[in-house]
């Protein structure tokens, strides 16, 4: 028999706020958290604005040399940890160290620090590479910080499929708890691809908004006059323990890891299948896995990325799982307000899931003012509404085909 799996903490460094129930208050308030960026000189991009964390100060939390040490997607992912942790109320130095362990994923990872080195290796030569290059920038650095921060030396793993990787990551740690490989697991995602590169990327792919006249009504998901995403950072990451375990410390328990699903499109390396197939197969998945029907579902928090195709595949997606009960769901994309944080998202999207779960409210998805004939479901369009909500899904599409899906239900 499988072991039941829940949530006990959360964390998160995003647009929006370094705090969770701040983040959750601003997301039922429908705040954009999309600016201006301000990291570095963007005259020249053709898009000028993004989801920035701005003011970060990670030495508030660690130490200032071990954050000299850390690319910022890894310190994103060490104060998120941090936040999770304390949040959960465990003490690691009490815990067996090989029954706790750390999964977090990256689509890009340490972005930032190779561009640094390599602009210091075109104007200075190689001698002048930093020795902490290598340490910095691979996608596994944020896990590997965050398991030496804690002591954790159970199962250590990184998760690279794009914007999937924070939803695979979890799924992984889900796994490694139900099958008694470890009893707690620190898991989500973190990103930090605002960087010359990142957004000079994904401005030649022709994949972001170009409103730079209005960068908060840029991310619009299911709207008709979409014209592809924000790019943003942060990260997002949650406690994972085995149910009877929680419950005996007396544990806050947030809701239950029911269930997840992983498919590949096989059909393009950028574009998403144009039917939803991989997308549709992957929330099947995630349903038998969790032993729930369609119709048990009541919200489904959206991959909704606010790019043309992607929105008309997921939903269509939607449709072909959910059949007549896909027009009674309400659906709604955090990504309206905070951008898309690539590999972070599927971790920062869960927690508002869940907080959805908890509270019986399903934020907004804002900047929806047209209809689209292609998307025509529930979108919860604008406002917060008030409805209980039991069961839940959270979807994570990524570059390269990669679809996750995660399903979270209500203690019972």
């Amino acid at each position: 028999m499988t072991r039941r799996v829940v949530i006990t903490g959360m964390g998160t460094v995003n647009p929006l706020s370094s705090d969770v129930q701040e983040y959750w208050k601003f997301l039922l308030a429908g705040k954009s958290g999309i600016a201006p960026i301000e990291q570095f000189d963007t005259t020249a991009f053709k898009v000028r604005f993004g989801g920035e964390v701005k003011h970060f100060a990670p030495e508030a939390l660690i130490d200032s040399k071990v954050a000299r040490r850390l690319d910022r997607f890894s310190q994103f992912a060490m104060i998120a940890a941090i936040h999770a942790v304390n949040d959960c109320g465990l003490d690691f130095k009490k815990e067996d160290p090989y029954r706790s362990g750390v999964i977090i994923g990256s689509g890009i990872g340490g972005l930032n620090e190779f561009e640094e080195q390599h602009t210091r290796h075109l104007k200075d030569g190689p001698g002048r590479i930093s020795p902490f290059v290598i340490p910095k920038m691979i996608a596994n650095a944020a896990a590997g910080n965050v398991s030496i921060h804690f002591g954790l030396s159970g199962p250590n793993t990184a998760v690279s499929t794009a914007c999937a990787s924070a939803a695979n990551a979890i799924s992984d740690a889900f796994r490694a708890i139900q099958w008694d490989y470890a009893d707690v697991m620190v898991t989500g995602g973190s990103e930090a691809g605002i960087t010359p590169m990142g957004l000079g990327g994904f401005c030649s792919a022709r994949a972001l908004s170009s409103r730079n006249d209005a960068p908060q009504l840029a991310s619009r998901p299911f709207d008709k006059d979409r014209d592809g995403f924000v790019l943003s950072e942060g990260a997002g990451i949650i406690v994972l323990e085995e149910l009877e375990r929680a419950k005996k410390r007396g544990a806050k328990i947030y809701c239950e890891v029911l269930g997840a699903g992983s498919t590949a499109d096989a059909h393009h390396i950028t574009a998403p299948h144009p039917c939803g197939a991989g997308a549709a197969q992957a929330m099947v998945m995630a349903l038998r896995d969790a032993k729930l029907n369609p119709e048990d579902v009541q919200y489904v928090n959206a991959h909704g990325t606010s790019t043309e195709l992607g929105d008309e595949a997921e939903t269509k997606a939607v449709k072909q799982v959910f059949g007549e009960h896909a027009k009674k769901l309400a659906i709604s994309s955090t990504k309206s307000m905070i951008g898309h944080l690539l590999g972070a998202s599927g971790g920062v999207e869960l927690i508002a899931t869940a907080l959805t779960i908890k509270h019986g409210v399903i934020h907004p998805t804002i900047n929806y003012q047209t209809p689209d004939p292609g998307c025509d479901l529930d979108y919860v369009p604008n406002t917060a509404r008030e409805t209980r909500v039991k069961r839940a899904i959270s979807n994570s599409f990524g570059f390269g085909g990669h679809n996750c899906c995660l399903v979270i239900g209500a203690l019972s």
